[in-house]
């Protein structure tokens, strides 16, 4: 920008007009007043090039740039001026140019500016001055160090406001290498930034952490025009910390481009989310799960059946349903309390667990009825139904082992008491879509009820018996 200037001062060209700021201030030539009115000034560079239209040459013999803010700079020029006349009076002298560029709406303005040429035939009114340039100059000086400790003012308490708030700011290069982490990670992770600094961005995250962050800032594509910033992308992701532990931050991230769309950088502010990523597991725990047996509730194997269902229309494999009810139950939650009830059914609930593979669901409707899905059998429906057979057969056996209970006797004695249990499971078939959920649901029940007919204890699969009417 400032060679801009130069090349146009020199060449005269009426264009320079237009890289002053409508908040321009600048000393005039000969006058000893500070001009603030734009207008005035455009006035003054038209009377200077009026004065000499020819080009001049401006010899240059050092520069000095002073970035006063991310968009203030101060620039200080000394040269020599070669006018296009015999008269080399003002080439002898060291001229002195002070410009202070101002970034407006992505341009660069000029919002200042002050000339020192010791040239002693100048009178008021022309265009190179030396009435009260000391003055001038120390007056510029002094509203440069004001400015410039406004400058550091707004720097210490933009620094304070960063240190002290609780989201973590980052910024990061090209190649997603930290160049720049707040105070706050070192409270929520434990590092230091010293030992942040310099690394990848994604070493701060776990593996799915990084690899949900590099999907979203590849939706970023490059896009040619000025430099700026892309808007915001949000998602979440587990962040390591010092001691082993995980939390989940959220993080808005932006893309810094430059002209040709190319990436520059990023930056972004990462918010601590763990106690809410907390809540919205308990939420979801007690939407699709028991609250006692913490086994999947009804909405939860339902899910599962339809998903399984589905699967089997694509492979042709056969699915089971068993449904299976504990026998007598009630009686014992009426002679102990639903206490010694409750500790029978956590038993059992574990122990149909240990009677499935890890593909299958255990589930508990209510009260002591249980389900158990399993998904993937065999193409062949005979062999499916033995398969699913054999593991209720293992679930009756598994299920009638003795409970050793702790019940409560008069005076607040514990007592250690024996309890045998036994269950009715009935078994339904599905292969495909060929019916809904609710369908096989019902086979299942009406197949433990004729289990629970025949003598309890017993596994019955729906469609063996005349009154069954068997799927498919």
């Amino acid at each position: 920008m400032f060679d801009t200037y130069i090349r146009m001062y020199a060449s005269r060209d009426e264009r320079l007009t237009e890289l002053f700021s409508d908040e321009f201030s600048g000393y005039t030539g000969g006058g000893a007043v500070l001009v603030h009115d734009r207008l005035e000034w455009v006035r003054i560079t038209l009377q200077d090039f009026a004065q000499v239209p020819l080009p001049i040459r401006i010899e240059m013999l050092d520069l000095a740039l002073q970035d006063l803010s991310d968009d203030v700079v101060a620039t200080t020029a000394f040269f020599h001026i070669h006018l296009p006349m015999p008269e080399h009076t003002l080439a002898r002298e060291v001229a002195r140019l002070v410009l202070i560029f101002r970034l407006e709406a992505a341009q660069w303005k000029i919002v200042h500016s002050g000339i020192s040429i010791p040239y002693h035939l100048v009178r008021d009114g022309e265009v190179y001055p030396l009435a009260g340039l000391q003055e001038r100059n120390r007056e510029l000086e002094t509203e440069i160090r004001i400015r410039t400790q406004e400058l550091h003012q707004s720097e210490a308490l933009y620094r304070q406001l960063i240190e002290d708030t609780l989201d973590i700011i980052w910024k990061a290069d090209r190649d997603l290498r930290v160049t720049y982490i707040s105070p706050a990670d070192e409270r929520l992770r434990g590092y230091r930034a010293c030992e942040v600094l310099g690394r990848h961005l994604f070493e701060m995250l776990t593996d799915e952490g990084a690899a949900t962050a590099a999907e979203q800032l590849q939706r970023a594509p490059p896009q040619p025009g000025p430099p700026r910033l892309l808007g915001f992308m949000a998602f979440e992701a587990q962040h390591r910390c010092k001691d082993g532990s995980l939390r989940w931050g959220e993080v808005m991230a932006r893309v810094r481009l430059d002209e040709h769309g190319a990436v520059t950088g990023y930056q972004g502010i990462t918010r601590d989310i763990t106690e809410r990523k907390l809540l919205e597991q308990q939420v979801r725990q007690l939407a699709f799960h028991d609250a006692l047996t913490d086994l999947p509730n009804r909405r939860l194997l339902l899910d599962r059946l339809a998903q399984a269902m589905t699967a089997s229309s694509r492979s042709g494999h056969c699915g089971a349903l068993l449904f299976l009810d504990l026998d007598n139950f009630k009686a014992l939650n009426d002679r102990h309390g639903h206490d010694v009830g409750d500790a029978v059914l956590l038993q059992a609930a574990s122990r149909l667990e240990h009677c499935v593979r890890r593909a299958d669901t255990v589930a508990r409707l209510g009260g002591d009825e249980f389900i158990v899905l399993l998904p993937s059998l065999d193409i062949d429906r005979r062999r499916s139904a033995t398969q699913a057979l054999g593991v209720a057969d293992k679930i009756l056996k598994a299920l009638s082992e003795p409970y050793r209970l702790s019940i409560e006797r008069d005076g607040g004695v514990l007592a250690e008491v024996e309890h045998r249990c036994t269950a009715s499971i009935g078994v339904s078939l599905f292969t495909g879509q060929e019916a809904g959920t609710a369908d096989v649901l019902k086979w299942a029940d009406s197949a433990m009820y004729r289990a629970k007919d025949t003598g309890r204890n017993t596994v019955r699969l729906y469609g063996d018996a005349p009154a069954d009417a068997p799927p498919g």
